[in-house]
């Protein structure tokens, strides 16, 4: 094969595997045939793409082509009638690959999540399942942005694969009736998948925008089927966040933090739309923790320079976030808050009050704010203890050399 057709195939792979997974594991009813499958197609995509040329929607060949090599392997092994009692079999010969609707495969990724995050399985397996199947993150990589063992992480998605064979969970989207009951798990779902991609919890990258922007596509898609006000507050939230992306970074990769960044290279639609949907989920009254940081995110936004920040409106958004969704995460980002408004002494006496409790003693950003505001105070000896133990604590290779920029510049 030439040069120009494995990349042709290797793109391909990157634009299509999760959507071709998410339709096979519909098709196909179990996860594990369906990722031999998806591999079994892009085997065959190898094979003849070369001598017959990229089909017009290759999407749809690879789909239709892991379905026909499933079957084909369950009839050898002489299971094919127990994968789905009620199908009729379907002759590869006679289906023509282009005959599938973009807009029905399309919907499998949504219909995935909400399989992933049924109520059936525990909250910690449906992450997982989620953040494997839906997003493709390795197994390794989400046991180290859950501190977990990769064992357990690994037996934990083994589980929760294998109550979704045994209890038939089927792989829908839930009736209108009982969208609401669920939608707090996949949202919860969809965040920390943005979050993996606006952040990312180790390596060399500061991000990864195919999970930013899959998180985004899944919210509007969510947004679309249920306009609940906590669906828009996320959308939005995700949107102010990602305006951010091209600013986040310098062209080496080193992290720049909100105040230094260009606020020029801020993607304006994508801080219009968020802003938009923030106003429409205030308005509703029946708003909660997503759609209050989005408001957060959007008075950053709306600052037109770091100076112009409405700090009081902030800590006010804050004090409103920790009555509904008390934790110590949102009390350390609020006390960051408190120390642009009121000075830095006043936001250290809540960072090391936080501290002293014990809660983020492992968290790296909480030793990092302490570290920055004992710095602007001039106590430089005990900023440089704090910088070195927020360093002990990151894993990420941008926010690594951050850290050990401040504590040379100490």
């Amino acid at each position: 094969m030439d040069e120009n057709a494995w990349e042709k195939v290797e793109a391909i792979y990157r634009a299509e595997l999760r959507h071709v997974l998410a339709t096979l594991i519909r098709l196909l009813g179990d996860f594990d045939l369906a990722e031999e499958a998806l591999h079994d197609a892009f085997r065959a995509a190898l094979e003849q793409w070369p001598g017959e040329g990229v089909p017009a929607n290759p999407r749809a060949w690879l789909v239709s082509a892991g379905r026909f090599k499933a079957i084909d392997a369950l009839r050898r092994r002489a299971r094919f009638e127990a994968l789905d009692e009620d199908r009729e079999p379907v002759d590869p010969a006679t289906e023509n690959p282009e005959a599938w609707e973009d807009e029905s495969l399309e919907d499998d990724r949504l219909r995935l999540v909400f399989t992933c995050c049924h109520p059936a399985l525990a909250p910690d397996a449906q992450v997982a399942l989620t953040l494997r199947e839906v997003c493709g993150l390795t197994t390794e990589a989400i046991a180290r942005a859950f501190l977990t063992p990769v064992p357990t992480l690994a037996q934990r998605i083994v589980r929760a694969k294998a109550k979704i064979r045994e209890a038939r969970i089927p792989y829908e989207v839930p009736s209108r009736a009982e969208l609401p009951d669920r939608l707090d798990a996949v949202l919860r779902v969809i965040y920390l998948v943005f979050n993996e991609g606006y952040a990312t919890s180790s390596g060399e990258s500061l991000t990864r925008p195919d999970l930013s922007e899959e998180a985004i596509r899944l919210g509007r898609l969510l947004v679309e089927l249920l306009p609940e006000p906590e669906a828009m507050g996320l959308l939005a939230l995700m949107l102010l966040h990602e305006s951010r992306r091209a600013a986040r970074s310098s062209p080496e990769g080193d992290l720049i933090l909100l105040d230094e960044q260009d606020r020029g290279l801020w993607n304006r639609e994508y801080i219009a739309e968020g802003v938009a949907l923030v106003e429409r989920a205030l308005a509703s009254r029946r708003f909660g923790a997503y759609t209050l940081q989005a408001a957060i995110a959007a008075v950053h936004a709306e600052a037109p320079d770091a100076e112009a920040t409405d700090w009081p409106q902030i800590v006010g958004l804050y004090d409103a976030l920790l009555r509904i969704d008390p934790s110590p995460v949102v009390e350390l980002n609020r006390a960051v808050a408190v120390a642009m408004r009121d000075g830095p002494a006043a936001g250290l006496a809540l960072v090391e009050a936080i501290l002293g409790r014990g809660e983020l003693s492992n968290y790296h950003l909480a030793h990092a704010a302490r570290a920055e505001l004992l710095r602007r105070m001039k106590r430089t000896a005990e900023a440089r203890a704090a910088y070195r133990q927020a360093l002990a604590l990151t894993q990420q290779l941008p926010e690594r050399r951050f850290l050990a920029r401040r504590l040379a510049e100490l």
